[in-house]
């Protein structure tokens, strides 16, 4: 296995299996921890991130198959996406206006067939979708949680809206437009989210006064 990725929650690895490549996204213990505790925890995440996945893929969201969980080593084994990330895409400036609110507005319709299913994503951010063979790929759910409490919808929406406003604020407005766009047509509360989403905004310029 080659690692390409080493992240705060778990480390990626690339590996083949039958000349395949997959991914295997592997947990890391929290040595504060009570190791016990640890264990249980890591293999929970395991199985809910895991469970997140095929269930964003039944609601219409692509995603990773996901071929394998090792509880042992509370470890995910899951296709390999070959593509650019969203973000990169973007950066690259070579979209055209049109390209870009077209990609937007479906992050925006994928986003909403998420929380119709009360899937709430956790890190929504263009560097975790990836384009590939004319779809977008959500992946690394290893935030996320199942719910359908309007809070929380708000405020995954919200983070959304964070990381294009940091990483993307030159197509900001416009893109940010193209995804609630996109949000609204495959979910029917999305306006109240989109609401909740605005008072949580609020609320963060309040505390930071």
């Amino acid at each position: 296995m080659m690692i390409i990725k080493k992240g705060a929650e778990a480390h990626l690895f690339l590996d083949f299996i039958s000349g395949k490549k997959v991914i295997v996204k592997e947990r890391k213990p929290k040595l504060y921890r009570i190791k016990e505790l640890d264990d249980n925890l890591r293999k929970q995440r395991v199985v809910r991130e895991a469970r997140l996945l095929h269930s964003a893929k039944k609601a219409g969201v692509p995603t990773p198959t996901v071929y394998l969980i090792n509880l042992e080593s509370t470890s995910i084994i899951m296709d390999y996406i070959d593509g650019k990330t969203l973000s990169d895409l973007i950066k690259e400036r070579k979209l055209s206006r049109e390209e870009l609110v077209g990609l937007l507005r479906e992050v925006g319709k994928l986003i909403g067939r998420l929380h119709k299913e009360g899937i709430v994503h956790g890190d929504l951010t263009t560097s975790n979708m990836i384009v590939s063979g004319g779809k977008i790929f959500f992946i690394d759910f290893g935030l996320g949680d199942f719910s359908r409490n309007v809070e929380d919808l708000g405020v995954d929406l919200h983070l959304m809206k964070r990381a294009m406003e940091s990483s993307h604020y030159d197509v900001f407005e416009e893109g940010f437009s193209a995804v609630l766009q996109g949000y609204r047509e495959t979910f029917e509360e999305a306006n109240e989210v989109i609401e909740k989403m605005w008072e949580i905004e609020r609320r963060g310029r309040y505390w930071e006064r």
